[in-house]
């Protein structure tokens, strides 16, 4: 009888110690797992091409430039038109759900066949959010940054005589416009296996900047929105550690 007791007491102390190692070994698993996960998780980098659709209330914000001496005389002014572009963006990959990163861009209006147009350029810090489902990466994300909007334009009828006998006036302009942006994007990013995934996106560039040209004698003011503006839709191949 107390051999028996004597043994069961042995076999509770073995389960007690067994159970206490596997609680310690599950602990550790745990703690190294924590030790494991990774803040920067991959980088990527690349170059995207873009069309868009940008448009203005009227002619005179499309153009935004006081040094235009009669826009009554010429008819038939646009106040939108297609974009065209390409870019390039450089990111980091955190805790495999967060793109961090810097990019930039240039992106072109031709206008009435007359030789105008808006050419924009850009550049900005983004950060986005991922959510890995398989080969997909749905993301959505904001861009932070400025630019600037070179303004040039060309009448058909590029110059025009006031009176019989006195000076030509030409009424081509030439204007630069800065602004401060926020872009607003969502997209899909596929994996193409190796190193490099392709990257789909649209934004909507919000420009904010002067309300008019320092031409025209108006006070400089940031906080206006100013066009032209629209969406983007933006196709482009990224590479590196995904």
């Amino acid at each position: 009888m107390r051999q028996k007791r004597i043994l069961l007491s042995l076999l509770t102390l073995l389960a007690v110690a067994v159970s206490a190692q596997a609680g310690d070994s599950t602990e550790v698993q745990n703690q190294k797992k924590q030790r494991d996960v990774k803040i920067v998780t991959g980088f990527s980098g690349g170059m995207q091409l873009h069309i868009g659709y940008a448009f203005s209330q009227s002619p005179d914000a499309l153009f935004r430039n006081a040094s235009l001496r009669d826009l009554s005389n010429v008819t038939d002014l646009p106040n939108d038109g297609v974009t065209l572009g390409l870019g390039g963006a450089l990111r980091m990959h955190l805790i495999d759900h967060i793109h961090l990163g810097i990019e930039g861009g240039v992106s072109t209006m031709p206008l009435m066949k007359s030789g105008s147009n808006i050419r924009t350029g850009w550049g900005d810090a983004f950060c986005d959010f991922y959510f890995p489902l398989g080969p997909v990466r749905p993301l959505v994300g904001l861009g932070v940054g400025g630019g600037s909007s070179k303004r040039l334009f060309v009448p058909s009828n590029a110059e025009q005589t006031v009176n019989p006998g006195s000076q030509t006036v030409y009424n081509a302009s030439y204007t630069t416009t800065p602004f401060f942006l926020l872009d607003p994007y969502i997209g899909l990013e596929f994996k193409l296996g190796g190193h490099s995934a392709m990257l789909i996106r649209v934004d909507y560039m919000l420009p904010f900047g002067s309300n008019g040209s320092v031409l025209s004698k108006q006070d400089v003011s940031w906080s206006n929105f100013i066009t032209p503006s629209g969406p983007r839709l933006y196709v482009g191949i990224m590479f590196g550690k995904q």
